[in-house]
């Protein structure tokens, strides 16, 4: 039974039978959980009966498909996102009257899937969505993380992290696959045997560990297609040794199985030890190996062959994190297949690609090259040879100037570059906004880029607009409806057609009152869960997003700061209500970024407990921040701050889901704040901050932050205040960092944009409160030229330039 022929009685008699066949009760006697889980085994079997249809026409035409490898998949809860995409939301709610629930009500109990962290995750979800919506054959591959990132809690002020148990309710969308399970190996000794065949390469003595594939299903939105996300989860081969277990040894006797299982336990596991490190390493390659095992089989089971490899397979890496798919694709060709090199290393690249995020350097990822000869001995042997060839041609094409050639090895200061890696075993690297790739090849990977140009390119990232707007704000998708109609749901480019209503009154003060309705919804929030009242009437400005020094969280600590000190001075004419809120994670060992979090929760305690203060503004800092915390903060946001120093941020998304939800961009000209800015022109987004090349100059030129404190009395205010206290807490350390007492002060340069960054809202607040027609003007211009940032388009691009895939028609 597809969607197409599903009603309500339908619904009724399919959940009736999965209650009484799981449970063994009447309809009637079930609890919402029950129902719940009984509503999504219904869907879950549409959406498998769906894959194995959309399957058949992909091996019968035999397309090529492409595999998108990435540690973080931020799915958010599944529910709401089938019965939407598959178009089945009234049917269900329709049908659970029978129950007495409400489909509100079953949305609540799914928790978020504890599968990522940030903006690369919800990227890689938003991908899986739009290529099943446009019925391009794709298969994710990630970790079945038990306990995912974490779950975030704050007490006395400090993020605490405790585990997210996730799989309570979202298990019931994993399809388990045992009969695909494989075995990846680590440790042990490479043996070479001399055979009639030739050199025989094998891998002895090695700890086995067995990779158990789950299934999940992403249906595409009214469309044939379903995506595919594979997880693994990590299990050991010898799960139990008997003899200890009967002698009473029942920890030693699990030991091995508890070694193995941690490899799918956390995402990102700290790695600011050893241990961490090495278990780092064995997630990626686990990941790795089972993928590049599943994907090579799978073709060679088809086709009987792997002549065709590069025609029939696209294998995408998300980041670094799976760049050793490209060694580990080289030991199955060559040690399993017996392919020679040069076609192997043909077959890998001309099949795997790279998207890069970063520009930090801190965050290009580079292994221990002793811990990789240790765990992965064949793996390190195969990266030696990859290097030496490199150089080999490098050192040709320069005429043996090695020096250049050693720029660009893969191995460094006793460590692997995985970036150098990815670069090298890839037909095409992309970086994810305009200003981003160009900073690639001109900044961290000019030496590639003069070697071979043609393998970069840009590819801006995208988002889900079904999802972002339809789902996430249903007043504001409404309305849409009724002025366009719904042609934008498949072509996001039809939103452009609210443009011709940006003089129309009524259609302003809609705008007005949808957000208004938003921002009492996240009022409400916050008050069930932070015990703060926050006036809805003020302006609403969010920063949501991971934490880190390069986002400048700080900067916008800096400006609440200096507006206390205003009001407790009496200066308070140019104080207007606002609201800050942030939502944000920080990985469990960056001090730091945990430091920052603390110094928002203090403030808020600071404020609240402050009439005089709290008059005029209030700091909120929502905890465990995920996607469906994220479809309540961001519709009511107002202002968006995108406030990452110039040059730094590669691209983000939130900026694009705040901007089609109608928050205005208060931004550096960063990422792909750069390009909203062309879509919207700079009447119509809030621009402030040094440009990239100015901040360079700056740096080459010996920035000094120290000047600034000294030429800026609002600065040294500023410092005099964290150096006193807040609540009996010291942030003297916070000073020490911003004035470089033990190392370079303000590394993302926060005191240079301050003054600037001040100016820019306060002419923000001014058009807020004294021209909101005009706002509301500005709101509906952003949300018309959001259409252009939709992940649709993103894929399409990604499709026809990287991967060469077509959709089944």
């Amino acid at each position: 039974m597809t969607e197409k022929t599903m009603n309500k009685n339908h619904i009724n008699n399919k959940i009736d039978e999965v209650i009484s066949r799981y449970w063994n009760i009447a309809p009637k006697f079930a609890t919402d959980i029950q129902i719940y889980r009984a509503l999504c085994i219904v869907m879950r079997e549409i959406l498998l009966e769906k894959r194995y249809n959309f399957k058949q026409e992909i091996d019968t035409n035999q397309k090529k498909q492409v595999y998108y490898m990435c540690m973080e998949f931020l799915i958010g809860k599944s529910l709401k996102n089938n019965l939407f995409n598959l178009n089945l939301e009234n049917e269900v709610s329709e049908s659970l009257k029978k129950y007495n629930v409400n489909l509100d009500d079953l949305y609540k109990i799914e928790k978020d899937p504890g599968l990522g962290n940030g903006g690369l995750g919800r990227l890689a979800a938003c991908f899986l969505d739009s290529l099943a919506t446009q019925n391009y054959p794709v298969t994710g591959f990630s970790i079945k993380y038990e306990f995912g990132l974490f779950k975030q809690k704050i007490i006395e002020g400090w993020q605490t992290e405790l585990p997210d148990d996730w799989l309570s309710t979202s298990d019931i969308w994993l399809v388990p696959r045992t009969e695909e399970r494989v075995v990846v190996n680590f440790d042990g000794e490479i043996k070479e045997e001399w055979t009639n065949e030739g050199l025989i390469i094998k891998h002895i003595n090695t700890t086995e560990v067995e990779a158990i594939p789950y299934d999940v299903m992403i249906s595409g939105y009214q469309s044939k297609g379903v995506s595919l996300l594979r997880l693994w989860e990590a299990r050991s081969l010898k799960s139990i040794d008997m003899n200890l277990f009967s002698q009473g040894e029942y920890i030693k006797a699990l030991s091995e199985d508890s070694m193995a299982e941690a490899i799918s336990k956390i995402l990102y596991p700290a790695d600011n030890h050893s241990e961490g490190k090495i278990l780092r390493i064995k997630q990626q390659y686990f990941l790795v190996s089972a993928s590049a095992q599943n994907i090579v089989n799978d073709h060679y089971k088809k086709y009987n062959t792997l002549d065709n490899f590069c025609d029939k397979v696209a294998i995408h890496i998300n980041d670094t994190h799976p760049a050793l798919i490209i060694p580990e694709l080289m030991r199955i060709f060559m040690d399993e297949y017996f392919c020679p090199w040069d076609k192997a290393w043909y077959m890998v690249t001309n099949s795997v690609s790279y998207t890069n995020h970063t520009v930090l350097q801190e965050a290009l990822e580079t292994l221990e090259i002793e811990t990789i000869k240790t765990k992965l001995p064949r793996i390190y042997s195969i990266i030696q040879e990859i290097n030496q060839r490199f150089m080999h041609d490098v050192s040709n094409k320069y005429s043996g100037k090695m020096d250049k050639a050693n720029q660009m090895s893969l191995f460094s200061y006793g460590k692997i570059n995985m970036a150098n890696i990815s670069i090298v075993g890839s037909h095409s690297i992309n970086g994810v906004a305009k200003l981003h790739s160009e900073i690639l090849k001109n900044t961290i990977f000019k030496n590639f880029y003069e070697y071979n140009p043609n393998k970069f390119t840009n590819i801006t990232n995208g988002i889900t607009h079904r999802r972002w707007l339809n789902q996430a704000n249903p007043e504001l998708k409404n309305l849409i409806n009724d002025l366009i109609g719904t042609s934008y749901y498949l072509n996001p480019e039809n939103l452009s057609l609210l443009k011709k209503y940006k003089d129309n009154e009524d259609v302003l003060l809609k705008i007005d009152e949808i957000k208004y309705n938003n921002k009492l919804k996240l009022t409400d929030y916050i008050y069930k869960k932070n015990n703060i009242i926050v006036d809805p009437d003020s302006i609403f400005d969010i920063q949501a997003k991971r934490l880190h020094e390069y986002k400048r969280q700080l900067l916008n600590i800096l400006r609440i700061i200096s507006i206390i000190i205003d009001i407790t001075e009496g200066k308070t004419d140019n104080v207007l209500p606002e609201t800050f809120i942030f939502a944000a994670k920080a990985a469990p060992s960056y001090y730091r970024a945990k430091e920052i979090i603390h110094l928002i929760c203090t403030l808020s305690d600071f404020i609240n407990a402050n009439s005089v203060i709290k008059e005029y503004i209030n700091v909120v800092f929502i905890e465990n921040y995920s996607v469906s915390l994220a479809e309540i903060i961001i519709p009511a946001g107002e202002i968006s701050e995108q406030i990452s120093l110039a040059g730094k941020e590669a691209s983000g998304t939130g900026n694009m889901k705040f901007m089609l939800n109608g928050a205005l961009t208060l931004g550096t000209y960063d990422g792909a704040n750069i390009e909203i800015l062309e879509q919207v022109g700079k009447e119509n987004f809030f621009l402030f901050g040094m440009q990239d090349y100015e901040v360079e100059k700056l740096w080459r030129n010996g920035y000094n932050s120290v000047t600034y404190y000294q030429q800026n009395k609002k600065i040294r205010k500023i410092i005099d205040f964290l150096n006193k206290g807040i609540n009996g807490k010291s942030f003297e350390s916070i000073s020490k960092y911003l004035l470089g007492v033990e190392s370079v002060g303000d590394p993302y340069m926060c005191f240079a944009d301050f003054e600037d960054y001040m100016n820019v809202h306060y002419k923000t607040s001014q058009i807020y409160y004294n021209n909101k027609m005009k706002w509301n003007q500005m709101s509906l211009i952003n949300i018309a030229s959001a259409g252009i940032f939709s992940s649709d388009r993103t894929v399409k691009e990604y499709s026809k330039k990287i991967w060469n895939i077509e959709p089944i028609e």
